[in-house]
């Protein structure tokens, strides 16, 4: 209770106050077009260092998809003064956490924690694989990272409850000629095609100081990190510019069913929608709709699907915001003895009540509480600081726009998320996948029929 009288009171004062809940960093620009953004806190001796390749699997070239995660896997394996395998023993040693990377649709970064005395350590091996990685990578590394990528979409995907509904999803939502319309894991087709020469054209392109973005954030003394940072990332060559794709409406006229069978215990039912790309008003006020329609026990569909009603054992609704569009998307699994038809009977039911009733004030202000209150809590480590600076500067160019983040959330009324919420969680323009269970089917599932 006292936590939620404060974040209460908290979303109040952010909402009345000239500069809410902030985030203030410094980003300055090398020679060669390296971004580098610094944020100083010294009250903890460690230091968060994190890079943002603004490259992601929609950037890819027809027929590669996979490339951006196979990067992300082959910048750990060595470069010319850090021998095979050894990255993770070399900041290990030094005490570093949280050392690892990731790739999305829109970008792939790299990250570790370290004492603040190892900073230098950190950006030695990041400038290193940032200059030097094809002087070690050769057709040995990249067969067996292609390999380690397959055998993650095998298990994740491919031998995963459910595991292939997201690639279906996406396909369908997204046209063939869309950088979404693929998966950013990759498929075993085209990173078996690929060639070395492809591999290192890709690297050429995308993994140069003009197309990164590095950020400090924790315990360092500024002058002595700048000089480290154009030390070690300096003399780095500036690739050639790389272009960027720009945001495009993505619509989905009528509905598409998707009718799916898998070897699983329950049945689950999927419902999705195309919807503004990250940062806009509209996708703020998504996220809000999400928080009330699953965010807690009193919420929507959770208390009707899961309370009242018994009939589905978890529900869930997200804005999944990205670069050039977004997918809003209810997931619910059905109780033994239900289907995924009945709970998607009562999430329409629900949406319909939203899109002609709206949202309720209290609904909206425990929505916005929540959502306030995450974004507290997230700035308290340096790694979630780091990587927040790192997004808004990737999607906005401004990575001190934290006061306007929150804007978008505590300027929202019932009236404008109401308005969203009809405008882009239309009742017929979406993508339903229902999965109904078959035991000699694939565990991922497959499709058996497609209804539009």
């Amino acid at each position: 209770m006292r936590r939620a009288i404060f974040f209460s009171i908290l979303l109040a004062a952010s909402t009345a106050a000239a500069d809410p809940v902030n985030l203030h960093a410094d980003k300055t620009k090398l020679p060669n077009g390296l971004e580098v953004i610094y944020d100083e806190d010294h009250r903890t001796p460690i230091v968060t260092v994190n890079l943002w390749y603004h490259v992601g699997s929609k950037d890819e070239p027809a027929g590669r998809n996979g490339f951006a995660h196979l990067f992300e896997h082959v910048m750990f394996q060595g470069s010319r003064h850090v021998p095979e395998d050894t990255y993770f023993r070399f900041l290990e040693k030094a005490g570093a956490t949280s050392i690892n990377g990731t790739t999305n649709t829109d970008r792939t970064n790299y990250f570790e924690t370290v004492p603040s005395n190892q900073l230098e350590l950190a950006l030695w091996l990041e400038s290193d694989r940032m200059a030097f990685l094809l002087d070690h990578a050769d057709e040995k590394t990249f067969a067996s990272q292609r390999e380690v990528v397959k055998n993650e979409r095998r298990q994740n995907y491919e031998n995963a409850p459910y595991g292939l509904v997201s690639q279906y999803l996406h396909a369908e939502l997204f046209p063939k000629d869309h950088p979404y319309h693929l998966l950013t894991i990759g498929t075993p087709e085209d990173l078996d095609a690929a060639k070395l020469e492809d591999v290192q054209a890709f690297f050429k392109q995308n993994y140069v100081p003009n197309n990164c973005t590095l950020v400090l954030s924790g315990d360092f003394d500024r002058k002595k990190a700048e000089a480290l940072v154009t030390q070690y990332f300096g003399p780095i060559a500036r690739g050639k510019d790389v272009p960027q794709k720009k945001p495009a409406t993505v619509t989905h006229p009528g509905e598409t069913r998707l009718d799916i069978e898998a070897g699983v215990e329950l049945p689950r039912v999927y419902v999705a929608w195309p919807t503004p790309q990250f940062f806009t008003q509209s996708d703020a006020d998504l996220d809000l709709v999400a928080h009330v329609l699953t965010g807690g026990k009193t919420s929507r569909l959770y208390k009707r699907l899961v309370y009242d009603l018994q009939i589905a054992q978890s529900v869930s609704a997200s804005q999944a915001s990205s670069q050039l569009a977004s997918v809003f998307e209810i997931v619910a699994t059905a109780k033994p003895g239900h289907t995924g038809d009945e709970i998607l009977k009562v999430i329409d039911e629900e949406l319909d009540k939203l899109r002609k009733s709206g949202v309720k004030d209290d609904e909206l202000s425990r929505a916005k509480t929540t959502i306030l209150a995450d974004n507290v809590f997230d700035l308290e480590r340096s790694s979630s600081r780091a990587n927040r600076l790192n997004t808004y500067n990737h999607y906005l160019g401004d990575p001190n726009w934290l006061a306007k983040d929150v804007a978008r959330t505590t300027n929202a009324t019932s009236q404008s998320v109401a308005d969203t919420a009809r405008a882009y969680l239309k009742e017929k323009d979406r993508v339903v996948a229902v999965v109904s269970i078959k035991k000699d089917a694939p565990i991922a599932g497959r499709v058996t029929k497609v209804t539009k």
